[in-house]
């Protein structure tokens, strides 16, 4: 490495546009930069080793170091680093990585559109949603319905579908017909008294008012992430997709499930369209597909959709749509040595274990302190909400920046989480163990009492 330690933070400042970086705090407070990753933990190039319990931004699935899917990319590499899949050219590890994966589909799939992020793959879902209502002479049907709260990419469509306004109006945001439907936030928006079932059932009459608002003729498809990621994680009430899903299918409108954190193994089942007995008519995957080790994403098409598409592909001509790195094949060797872990490991079967076992521990530990309204989440996704008052759910004041005053906290201690507003999130590795489960529990609480004394 020839980076200079001593002015490193400095060249970062002076060099290096960060995403989803507040500046202020990052000219202030200078980067943490980091050099090695081995398991569940990083270092940064001071030496200072973490607990990565954010798994980097919910991708590095298998852990950091493993030398299976570093030895398959790079004999790939070695063979041929590159070629694409424009005009019907093709790479034989991209179609075993297809076949692979259709392998894994929830339920029966058609094909396997690859990519480089979340944010392509639920751009190219939009568009497959478009082109399939165009081809069956529904051109009307437009609308995509997303939820508040919702993280569906960062492009401008994707970001005009995710439903977070601190994407929107900095951008001028949103573009397209992207129309929002309530978050199924059972602590902050049921009502008092209201069950999990009936508060879903109050969403679903919300979105039937809504599908009747904007005509059902004029709506394509509602995309739906199985556990809310970045908007707070927020795991669907109890009965919320037996809900919504017949209203969809009544209504002819396409479900999108948005896999790309809870996808390959996170909840616990390899996707959460297991977890809630749902059957999608298009999945976006991402992340866990390589275990963040290469960037790609693969969206998988239905017999439903994809019959239409190739039905009218003669009259339609060329499909204009795709990436340079679409297929790549690296990161189909990379896909297929994470796929292989995943089953030689056994890795669902850790993540319930240690799933139970992460939410006994984390509500022994602080549970009942003063300043924890919710302990929420599912497979190993945990989100923990702060408050002002655990009786009436007063939030902390803004100003006071509590979420990130805890983060910085963990970090010192050891322990990478991640603030979303005063809701701290964790997405460890699947591969972590009850020792280290012990470990990110233990240096959190402290963390906690740190900033929030008990």
């Amino acid at each position: 490495m020839t980076l200079d330690i001593q002015r490193a933070g400095t060249i970062d400042q002076q060099s290096l546009f960060h995403p989803f970086t507040a500046i202020t705090d990052l000219m202030a407070d200078g980067p943490t930069i980091m050099a090695t990753g081995k398991g569940v933990r990083i270092t940064d190039i001071h030496g200072q080793e973490y607990l990565d319990g954010m798994a980097g931004l919910w991708c590095v699935n298998l852990g950091y170091g493993r030398e299976e899917i570093s030895a398959a990319m790079d004999a790939q590499s070695r063979r041929l680093s590159f070629f694409h899949a424009f005009n019907g050219m093709s790479i034989d590890v991209a179609v075993e990585c297809a076949e692979e994966l259709l392998k894994r589909a929830p339920v029966p799939m058609s094909r396997v559109f690859f990519g480089a992020s979340g944010s392509d793959g639920n751009e190219t879902q939009a568009k497959l949603i478009w082109y399939y209502n165009q081809l069956r002479g529904k051109p009307e049907k437009k609308k995509l319905i997303c939820r508040w709260n919702s993280y569906h990419g960062s492009a401008v469509l994707t970001a005009s579908m995710t439903g977070l306004p601190g994407m929107h109006s900095p951008f001028l945001l949103p573009m397209g017909p992207i129309v929002h439907t309530s978050a199924p936030y059972y602590y902050r928006k049921a009502p008092e008294g209201m069950s999990e079932r009936e508060f879903s059932r109050h969403l679903a009459k919300e979105l039937e008012e809504l599908i009747e608002r904007e005509g059902a003729d004029t709506i394509g498809a509602f995309f739906a992430e199985a556990v809310m990621g970045a908007g707070g994680l927020i795991p669907p009430p109890e009965g919320y997709f037996e809900e919504i899903v017949p209203i969809l299918r009544r209504h002819d409108i396409l479900l999108v499930m948005d896999e790309v954190v809870s996808g390959y193994g996170r909840l616990g089942t390899y996707w959460g369209a297991q977890m809630y007995n749902v059957e999608p008519d298009l999945i976006t995957s991402a992340k866990g597909v390589t275990s963040g080790y290469f960037p790609m994403s693969a969206c998988f098409i239905s017999p439903k959709v994809w019959d239409v598409i190739e039905s009218n592909a003669a009259a339609a001509g060329l499909f204009g749509h795709g990436f340079t790195y679409s297929a790549h094949p690296v990161g189909a060797a990379a896909a297929l040595a994470s796929l292989r872990l995943i089953d030689e490991e056994n890795i669902l079967a850790n993540v319930q274990q240690q799933s139970d076992y992460l939410f006994a521990q984390m509500r022994a530990a602080i549970g009942d302190h003063r300043a924890v309204g919710d302990i929420r989440g599912k497979g190993l996704m945990v989100g923990i909400e702060l408050v002002k008052d655990r009786a009436t759910k007063e939030t902390l004041p803004m100003a006071d920046r509590t979420g990130r005053q805890v983060l910085k906290a963990a970090a010192a201690r050891g322990l990478i989480t991640r603030a979303l507003g005063d809701t701290l999130v964790f997405a460890p590795p699947l591969v972590i163990n009850r020792a280290e489960v012990d470990e990110l529990v233990d240096k959190f609480a402290a963390a906690v009492n740190d900033v929030l004394p008990a």
